[in-house]
């Protein structure tokens, strides 16, 4: 897995346990809900550390808290 979809994939997985949709998650980050649709298109291939913290600041959560999972402690280098 590489990491713009394992922060696509935490992203959804806090939205599930908030019951929350993009839409919500949008709206308590201020950003547009395009902003969070583009992040969860799988055709783009980076988020910026700027939305992800917005996105964070919006679920009252650290950036810490954010990536402290298994999934980002075993993502593999994305140097090739």
């Amino acid at each position: 897995m590489v990491v713009k979809q394992a922060v696509v994939d935490r992203f959804l997985e806090i939205c599930r346990q908030r019951k929350i949709k993009p839409n919500e998650l949008a709206n308590l980050a201020g950003v547009t809900p395009s902003t969070v649709y583009s992040m969860l298109d799988e055709r783009r291939k980076d988020i910026s550390i700027v939305t992800i913290k917005k996105l964070c600041d919006g679920l009252e959560i650290t950036l810490g808290e954010f990536f402290s999972t298994a999934e980002f402690d075993a993502l593999e280098q994305e140097l090739k």
